[in-house]
């Protein structure tokens, strides 16, 4: 119940959010990926993301996100991963935009409770300008038989020399069913201060030799405002050894 309040008001200020910053900022993507709460001892993955937008506007058509990582536990409940991000306008080349650094706390045993809970803490920093974000959102699971329901729930701070300093709020929400390990067929939805998105989502595990494992995600995002793209297109590949 305490949760269903967290993401009513989350809905109800991110939309006055939207009215009070209708001039959406060119090539803003609020689509990321849903984390789930859980930290796997001597954990180790190398991650890549690729986001492609299309767009009516020629200004935000065409435009290609790409992130790379290398993460690894530091104990039972912590994991920390840093990523490179770059991006790719049309008619340019792939340029590297801004490092991060990401922490994910599991603070809850799964199963221990109805739900299982987790933090994450990320810090990404531009490289060519003076611009920073520090986030933080609190990750909750539940699972209803062979249904899981996932929920990201965060605020942003972004500042620096080189933006005006500001709060924003974020949300993103993954509802799947686990209908084989190799394949879970779901729908994803994504909130942030220009963002409101939804669609479908195929994700998958596929097992190999000892400890290694493909994690697989791609999905196909649609705009429910004017802010958001008219598709976007996810995909995302970790190889955990």
């Amino acid at each position: 119940m305490r949760a269903t309040i967290l993401v009513l008001q989350f809905v109800g200020l991110s939309g006055m959010s939207t009215m009070l910053f209708a001039d959406n900022p060119v090539h803003h993507n609020g689509v990321s990926k849903v984390y789930e709460p859980y930290v796997l001892p001597l954990e180790r993955e190398l991650e890549l993301r690729t986001y492609y937008q299309t767009d009516d506007d020629p200004n935000e058509s065409d435009i290609l996100r790409q992130r790379i990582g290398y993460g690894a536990s530091i104990n039972e409940k912590v994991f920390a991963e840093l990523y490179l991000n770059a991006m790719k306008l049309p008619g340019g080349s792939l340029r590297l935009e801004s490092y991060e650094l990401e922490g994910r706390i599991q603070l809850t045993e799964q199963g221990e409770y109805p739900a299982d809970w987790g933090l994450l803490i990320e810090l990404e920093r531009e490289r060519s300008e003076s611009i920073s974000e520090l986030a933080t959102a609190i990750l909750v699971s539940r699972q209803w038989g062979d249904w899981i329901g996932t929920l990201n729930v965060g605020v942003e701070y972004e500042f620096g020399s080189d933006v005006d300093n500001e709060f924003e709020t974020f949300l993103s929400a993954q509802w799947r069913l686990r209908y084989r390990e190799s394949l879970e067929p779901g729908v994803e939805f994504y909130a942030d201060e220009y963002t409101r998105g939804v669609g479908p989502v195929l994700t998958g595990l596929i097992r190999g030799q000892g400890n290694r494992k493909w994690h697989w995600e791609t999905g196909v995002i649609l705009p429910l405002n004017a802010t958001t793209p008219d598709v976007t297109y996810r995909l995302l590949v970790e190889f955990e050894f």
